[in-house]
């Protein structure tokens, strides 16, 4: 028969204690290896798909298949019914017969439009709020650049509950077709009404009587030409087509501010855009959070700006940084993991174990993606320079009526560009001057190639728009939009801004006049 057996304890040897801890870092090991890999994977991926590339698709069917098929209805033209436009367009402003009316017919057509501010989809989105968001584009004839603004503005967060106003300076009935046809938020059109188009042949049009642009005063004032006397600071005499650009910029900033049946009480935020321009999905979102922090962050601060003229492959040259410091960071961990691992194997004890260790150090790296992305989330406070922070611009009405009061300033400084006569404005009659708080992170791109100031061989806007989604695809997957919160970075040093000689092209004592009443009307 058989005793029974009773276990007697074996000497302590380490063994047993060695091969669990062996077996932890092992399994630690293989668990960062894992999540190394699993990230470089992700990064990498969105790098290689979303990133500029010598072979990139810069096709139209390439940048159909980045915007939902929702949308597409916006970037293709649609034949015209000549009957009653979408969304209640009045009777008539759509007949195939009005393509080719005359000047007075187009004028009597933006005298009535201007007159009703009709705004669509009211009845869907309700009334304007006071402390709503307005969206004001300024818009030329560039039709193709505005679809893809319009298609962007569709993907907003929140767009829903703004109001959208397109300002005109050219009547056509192809591009009020297309902002007729939104139906994402309120629209309302205006139509600048001294434009080229209606007064071809008169200032502010190019009267035949005006002196020509490179005449010598001398030969001006024998000719008798109209303004013979007012060239500009450079000798040259006015050119309507650069002159209409900053006479549509400041009437539509009066007809928004002072003039609109909708606006007259309304306190909140007006955004100026441009047709060539292109927004991200959370540029409201951006927007709201800076509104709300300005008077933490920056209380002098009267302008927000959400678009900085940076070149697309930056942001590009910036999440490759990132990722070589991602790859640095994880070789650093691991480098601490195998000092532990040899610590432990050597007799080293107490304290922590290798696992707990590693345990922490593994949420710490679990968190160096997010925080990567923190300058998508850091705004800079400057004084506002018109060369950097015009696009994208948001201010409320104090601002404006600051504005308004310096509107000499503004009307007769010698340079026909209006965010140039800005900067005049604030560094000659402002009691404060302009500071803007800017993203460091822009929510607002150009897409423009051609227009007034450039003119290139190929005007295609194809490769600009398509960069600009590929750049927003990559913020969208590595989570840099839609911050919970931002801060404020460190500006970097400003030399004190020199006043700054103009460009001229504003010379004509008859642009000043006209300048000057436009701010007069409607008070």
């Amino acid at each position: 028969m058989r005793g029974r057996r009773i276990p007697i304890a074996l000497p302590n040897t380490g063994a047993l204690s060695r091969r669990r801890h062996t077996l932890y870092i092992r399994s630690a090991i293989i668990v960062f290896i894992l999540f190394a890999f699993l990230q470089f994977h992700v990064i990498n991926y969105d790098s290689n798909e979303s990133g500029p590339a010598d072979t990139a698709n810069y096709s139209t069917a390439a940048i159909l298949q980045m915007v939902p098929p929702v949308f597409h209805k916006y970037l293709t033209s649609k034949s015209r019914n000549g009957t009653v436009g979408q969304n209640g367009t009045h009777a008539g402003l759509g007949d195939s017969a009005q393509r080719s009316a005359n000047i007075s017919e187009i004028l009597r057509m933006i005298n009535r439009y201007n007159e009703l501010q009709t705004i669509l989809n009211e009845d869907i989105f309700g009334p304007l709020q006071n402390d709503s968001v307005i969206i004001v584009v300024q818009v030329h004839k560039r039709i193709t650049y505005l679809r893809h603004l319009i298609v962007s503005l569709a993907q907003a967060r929140d767009i829903a509950r703004t109001l959208l106003v397109f300002s005109h300076d050219h009547f056509d009935d192809d591009i009020n077709d297309l902002v007729q046809s939104i139906d994402f938020c309120k629209v309302m059109q205006i139509f600048y009404p001294f434009s080229i188009q209606t007064h071809p042949s008169e200032f502010p049009g190019a009267d035949p009587g005006d002196c020509p642009r490179d005449i010598k005063k001398e030969q001006a004032l024998l000719r008798k030409c109209n303004n013979a006397l007012h060239p500009d600071l450079y000798g040259h005499y006015r050119e309507a087509k650069f002159t209409q650009t900053k006479h549509h910029w400041w009437w539509k900033a009066n007809r928004v501010f002072d003039q609109l049946e909708t606006t007259k009480y309304h306190t909140g935020l007006v955004v100026f855009l441009e047709e060539d321009h292109y927004v991200a999905e959370d540029f409201l979102h951006i927007l709201e959070l800076m509104q709300l922090k300005s008077n933490e962050l920056c209380p002098k601060c009267n302008i927000l700006s959400l678009g900085t003229y940076l070149k697309t492959f930056n942001y590009y040259t910036y999440n490759k940084k990132q990722q070589k410091q991602l790859q640095q960071q994880q070789q650093q961990l691991q480098q601490q993991i195998q000092r532990q691992q040899q610590a432990t194997s050597s007799g080293g004890g107490g304290g922590q174990s290798t696992t707990e260790k590693y345990a922490s150090q593994s949420q710490w790296g679990y968190q160096v993606l997010p925080t990567l992305y923190s300058i998508y989330q850091k705004v800079e406070v400057t004084p506002w320079i018109s060369s950097k922070h015009n696009m994208g611009m948001a201010f409320n009405r104090s601002t404006w009526h600051e504005i308004t009061r310096c509107a000499r300033h503004f009307c007769e400084y010698d340079d026909y560009n209006w965010d140039w006569s800005l900067q005049h404005v604030s560094q000659q009659c402002l009691k404060q001057k302009l500071h803007v708080m800017v993203v460091k992170g822009p929510r607002v791109f150009h897409i423009g190639e051609c227009g007034v100031h450039h003119k290139k061989s190929n005007c295609e806007s194809n490769q600009v728009i398509s960069k600009v989604q590929q750049v927003l695809r990559v913020a969208r997957r590595s989570g840099q939009l839609y911050p919970k919160s931002i801060s404020l970075t460190v500006a970097s040093v400003i030399k004190k801004t020199k006043l700054r000689k103009g460009n001229g092209g504003w010379g004509d004592q008859r642009d000043h006049q006209l300048c000057f009443n436009i701010t007069l009307i409607g008070r």
